[in-house]
């Protein structure tokens, strides 16, 4: 069985262990981190080792760490690295993970970074299958009946949920006006995905206006 490891910060993260056990067969080990952290941690294992962080998290060969904090994760990353595993996905983006520092941890041990600003970008490669196959970047199947959505499945889905919860609301809705209202129904969803910004969820409404597209073009 494939093990999922999932280190949660407040309330990062418990939505994506929902998600993971409703949607898949894989298992799921977790470590907690608290909500409130110092800005700057200068001993950041240290820091760890003071939380009595459980290691056990590090028995999964992917890990989805929602430490959202520089220090911490690049601390974080080398634990993972010496406990063997495979794939390190740390969504945040940039600005809440010191990406030179990953960059080198992953040189130096083999394991794969992925530092991604929404999940829903997440693509599969060698190293985060089968996790990627499942959860990331959205791709759906649909039937349409009598010019409107019939059904739609989802192949792959945000680990958010947000995927399936649009999937749900768009039956019914005529062909023609599903590809907005499928992004719109993902930016009304409760993702935590920046708002306001040019990206964010609103990459992700675009992201799957194309998917439903790509889908409809696709049906059989």
């Amino acid at each position: 069985m494939t093990v999922i490891g999932v280190i949660t910060r407040g309330k990062y993260g418990h939505r994506l262990i929902e998600i993971v056990k409703e949607h898949s067969d894989f298992s799921v080990v977790t470590a907690d981190l608290p909500e409130f952290v110092p800005i700057f941690i200068e001993e950041p294992d240290e820091f760890l080792e003071r939380l009595n962080f459980d290691l056990r998290v590090f028995s999964a060969e992917i890990v989805v760490t929602y430490s959202l904090h520089p220090d911490l994760t690049s601390a974080i990353a080398k634990l993972a690295a010496e406990a063997g595993v495979r794939s390190l996905i740390i969504p945040g983006g940039p600005s809440r993970a010191s990406v030179p520092e990953l960059k080198k941890i992953s040189e130096a041990s083999g394991m794969d970074i992925e530092v991604d600003e929404i999940c829903c970008t997440l693509e599969p490669n060698s190293f985060n299958r089968p996790f990627a196959d499942i959860f990331g970047s959205p791709v759906l199947k649909v039937k349409t009946e009598n010019g409107k959505i019939a059904k739609v499945e989802v192949i792959k889905g945000a680990p958010c949920g947000s995927t399936w919860h649009m999937a749900k609301e768009i039956v019914g809705v005529p062909v023609e006006d599903a590809p907005p209202k499928a992004g719109l129904l993902v930016q009304q969803y409760p993702c935590r995905a920046v708002r306001g910004e040019m990206g964010g969820i609103h990459e992700s409404g675009e992201l799957h206006k194309q998917a439903l597209i790509k889908a409809l073009e696709n049906e059989e």
